[in-house]
């Protein structure tokens, strides 16, 4: 899935860390640090949260930031409560693999995740890489048009 983004889709860095990889629009290296966040991230262990059981052999969370319509047509409208570990209650069973959820911490920011995708997620994965791609691209076009003398 690493190298399908990068190989995919212009102008991405892959920062690591942990084992884990976040994808960031940037084609001119130029996004302050404070803007440089990722539009996709592949989570390789519990580090963040335990509810995907990354502890398993070979097992890996996709992780994917969508517009707020395009969350909205998969799941309806984001989810905002969260039980005391702070995972959103959804009733997803965030374990299952190759099923697109919600993202267990930041679906109410719009993210959905595929553990281990394969066969049943993979096309719908890759559609959602494009319209994630193309809508850090528009954030950062906009970020730049923002910064340029008028």
């Amino acid at each position: 899935m690493r190298r399908h983004i990068l190989d995919t889709f212009d102008g991405v860095t892959a920062l690591e860390a942990a084992g884990d990889t976040f994808f960031i629009y940037d084609p001119h290296g130029d996004l302050p640090a404070q803007r440089q966040f990722p539009f996709a991230t592949i989570v390789t262990g519990d580090h963040y949260d335990t509810v995907s059981d990354l502890s398993r052999a070979g097992a890996y969370r996709l992780n994917i930031g969508l517009t707020r319509a395009r969350y909205a047509a998969l799941f309806g409208p984001a989810p905002s409560q969260r039980d005391e570990q702070g995972v959103l209650d959804t009733g997803a069973d965030y374990a299952a693999t190759d099923v697109l959820l919600p993202h267990p911490v930041y679906a109410s920011q719009h993210w959905v995740c595929v553990v281990n995708p394969g066969d049943a997620t993979l096309h719908l994965v890759r559609t959602l890489l494009t319209e994630a791609h193309a809508f850090a691209a528009r954030k950062y076009a906009n970020h730049r048009a923002r910064r340029s003398p008028a």
